[in-house]
């Protein structure tokens, strides 16, 4: 019964880091859809596979260097503080894509797909780059 006591002894903190990863992740979505100009989630009820890849993409793009962080991190605040940073990178990396394709925002709205596989495998490049610098 002691071990188990001990090993429930962080249940605290794993409560603590999973609310702020879920807020940080419910944040990060909701700026990457006021950031696209096109409704990311209107398009994805409606059946839009494009939209549904790009948005999976972002969200994955930033969760992989937020679980980094929780992994490595000593404080909440250091949560938040490189959570920010991870999401300005994958909010970076969508205002990047409209450059390369400069209508980007049309083509998922239409429903290509090309452009949405192409933005969500940036946002996933850049969230492992992101992870892989925020360890080391």
């Amino acid at each position: 019964m002691d071990s188990l006591a001990a090993s429930l002894a962080t249940l605290p903190s794993f409560f603590l880091y999973f609310v702020g990863g879920v807020g940080l992740i419910a944040s990060f979505t909701i700026l990457y859809a006021r950031v696209t100009p096109h409704p990311e989630f209107a398009l994805i009820r409606s059946g839009n596979i494009a939209a549904a890849i790009g948005v999976a993409g972002a969200q994955l793009g930033f969760v992989i260097p937020l679980a980094a962080v929780i992994t490595n991190s000593v404080s909440l605040v250091d949560l938040m503080a490189w959570g920010v940073v991870a999401l300005l990178v994958q909010l970076g990396g969508y205002l990047c894509a409209r450059l390369i394709f400069p209508d980007l925002t049309a083509a998922i709205a239409e429903g290509r797909i090309s452009q949405a596989i192409f933005l969500a495998g940036l946002s996933l490049s850049l969230g492992v780059l992101t992870a892989a610098c925020m360890a080391g």
